[in-house]
């Protein structure tokens, strides 16, 4: 019996998010479907972390233990032989047997894409969100900075477990803008609490509209004071990489 890695990429529009749940259609469910059609019959594929309904995935890891006889690259091309065409396997080695996808992780990259115009545009809205009226560019530029660091995001994110705590250690927040005029928001963290990326980008966006002041944000991270509600929409939102040690 040996461990495997996988890196996987996704569309998250069709799924209800990343974790198995019943009656639903997750990556999770489809991964494991995979395997048990080549004669996996472990209890359940250990994930990352999870994505919401909607989110994507350039880098998400799971492992899984599976009694396998051929070369790992035999594994890979059977696996996405039989996944749907939103979900792939990017690839696949083994591992050590005490290797947790989630626990050994040091940190995760997420990024967001959105762009600024009055008229919907249907190519582009599959994958950002559309932003109108038009943010201050400088104002996302300047701001994204003040979440760098360790801070208490109570007033940003909710804990992933109901006693957990909601201190955060961001190593990355900043703003590109695109050729194309897409703004870009990549952020890097120890970890991130529920839906805190999505806020995160929502309450700047609010910031470089005009709705809410610098200040305010800051008076929250420092004092958890209370923020404009609103989410930035999950499809905007792609979990790019998760990073880890020398373990594995």
């Amino acid at each position: 019996m040996a461990r495997y890695q996988v890196i996987l990429a996704y569309d998250g529009t069709g799924f209800t998010g990343s974790q198995v749940q019943a009656n639903s259609r997750t990556v999770q469910g489809e991964l494991e479907r995979a395997l048990r059609k080549l004669g996996w019959s472990d209890r359940t594929v250990i994930m990352a972390g999870r994505t919401d309904t909607g989110v994507h995935a350039a880098g998400q890891v799971a492992a899984f233990d599976f009694e396998w006889t051929h070369p790992a690259d035999k594994l890979l091309r059977a696996l996405n032989a039989d996944l749907p065409s939103d979900l792939v396997v990017k690839s696949l080695l083994p591992v050590s047997a005490d290797f947790h996808p989630r626990f050994d992780a040091v940190s995760r990259e997420y990024c967001y894409r959105l762009f600024c115009e009055p008229i919907r545009d249907p190519l582009r809205e599959k994958f950002l969100w559309r932003v109108w009226p038009a943010v201050d560019g400088d104002a996302l530029k300047q701001n994204a900075g003040i979440f760098l660091g360790t801070h208490d995001f109570a007033a940003i994110g909710s804990p992933t477990t109901p006693k957990g705590t909601t201190v955060r250690t961001v190593a990355k927040a900043e703003w590109e803008r695109m050729p194309d005029g897409e703004w870009q928001f990549k952020v890097k963290a120890d970890a991130f609490l529920y839906r805190m990326v999505r806020r995160l980008v929502f309450v700047q966006v609010s910031v470089a509209q005009g709705r809410c002041s610098v200040e305010k944000v800051q008076h929250a991270l420092s004092e958890q004071g209370q923020l404009l509600a609103g989410l930035a929409p999950a499809k905007g939102l792609t979990l790019v990489e998760v990073t880890y040690g020398s373990h594995d």
